[in-house]
């Protein structure tokens, strides 16, 4: 073994002497977030940076996951993040009322953000605004420099014509009530209300016995989101349940892609040779529900488990991981297909109270993103809740689209 030097590492790559980080991370959001409590446990000897445009913004968002999405090793190192638990969920259909047993879990903003600033040791996120970024770090918009080992942009969705999506978008608010709401387990789907501007559903996730959160959420063609028609939603809402709001204390919103097709490489073209991507800026999020943390909790674990962290490794292995999702979900895509061009915007919904009348085991599979071909073919048997001319139209997947948000 060599001896030591100043420029050598002998538990992790070589360090140049002008490249204070080993990875650098554009965008502090949950896909980075997520990777750095992965090398916080797996890899502390790697030395990360952080550097986003809002280094310290007003917690606004919840991430979800089904308690089967991630593996048992990575609910481990994830769990300083997870704020609340369940033990069940439940959906509610027009015709059709189902309790589940799957476990649920949401992560809150301020949990999150609140465990970045202890894994990245108190140095905190870098306050910048990225032009570009390269495989030796980023130039931020005053033109000053970030040199780095290796780098991945994790700065969100993009518009991109190499997509072809549509929208789930939502607007929720966390309530104090005046009296319990009795609810005891999420409510995941509630559709049991006006179908409006596509498939529409409520979103429930009890907190505390008088608190809660409420999402109006939309699978629409359009991503035009009006945040008052949605306020006066929920409140409409927590009326008709009987629940007396005393006050907001936050309010999310979200504009959320789902996929119906596209080429993925094409997607990828304009990635600066030797920068990895991760999140929405990789397309890793389940095409038919858009969450996007199952996917990259995995990639948190592979980038975690590499030899070596350098730009080339970096680059092809959050490009691998991200080639392979979208490969390999041709199914879900087609469903989304089926879902938006096949069924009647106000009858959408018929399509999902169908699918949660199908084995737990199966629906459990299919949020998990590990569908197989007998799910696939159980999916597909029997009357389709669209009509048949129209499904078959959506069989050829399209390669191109619009990505706005």
């Amino acid at each position: 073994m060599p001896p030591q030097t100043p420029d050598h590492n002998a538990n992790g790559p070589p360090h140049r002497p002008n490249a204070p980080y080993d990875l650098l991370l554009a965008g502090a959001g949950l896909a980075n977030a997520l990777i750095v409590r992965a090398l916080t446990v797996h890899r502390p000897e790697i030395r990360v940076g952080i550097v986003d445009r809002e280094p310290n913004p007003t917690p606004s968002h919840t991430w979800s996951f089904h308690a089967s999405d991630v593996s048992d090793s990575a609910d481990d190192w994830m769990s300083p993040l997870v704020t609340h638990r369940w033990q069940s969920q439940r959906v509610t259909f027009p015709g059709h009322s189902r309790a589940l047993n799957t476990g649920y879990a949401s992560i809150s903003e301020h949990q999150l953000r609140a465990q970045l600033a202890c894994d990245l040791k108190g140095q905190g996120v870098i306050a910048g605004d990225v032009a570009s970024l390269d495989a030796k770090g980023a130039t931020l918009a005053d033109g000053s420099r970030i040199e780095a080992h290796s780098v991945i942009d994790g700065r969100g969705q993009r518009a991109h014509p190499a997509l072809a999506i549509r929208f789930q978008k939502f607007v929720g608010q966390e309530l104090e009530l005046e009296n319990p709401h009795r609810l005891t387990a999420p409510v995941i789907m509630d559709a049991t209300v006006p179908q409006e501007d596509g498939y529409r559903f409520f979103y429930l996730l009890p907190h505390t016995p008088t608190s809660l959160l409420i999402e109006d959420t939309r699978y629409s063609d359009g991503a035009a989101l009006d945040d008052e028609v949605f306020r006066s939603a929920i409140n409409d809402y927590a009326t008709s349940r009987g629940w007396t709001i005393k006050h907001i204390i936050r309010e999310e919103r979200g504009i959320l892609p789902i996929a119906l097709g596209g080429d993925i490489e094409a997607f990828w073209n304009d990635t600066p040779r030797g920068v990895g991507r991760s999140g929405l800026a990789a397309a890793l999020f389940h095409p038919v529900t858009g969450y996007s943390l199952p996917d990259n909790v995995r990639l948190a674990e592979k980038i975690a488990a590499l030899p070596e962290i350098t730009a080339d490794t970096v680059a092809q292995a959050t490009r691998d991981h991200a080639f392979e999702a979208w490969k390999s979900r041709g199914f879900y895509r087609l469903l989304n297909r089926m879902l938006f061009d096949a069924a009647l915007p106000h009858e959408r919904y018929k399509v999902l109270e169908r699918f949660y009348r199908l084995p737990e085991p199966l629906i459990a599979r299919f949020y998990a993103g590990t569908t197989t071909w007998a799910d696939k073919a159980r999916i597909l048997t029997g009357k389709p809740p669209v009509p048949i001319s129209a499904a078959l139209r959506c069989l050829k997947e399209p390669t191109h689209g619009d990505l706005t948000a």
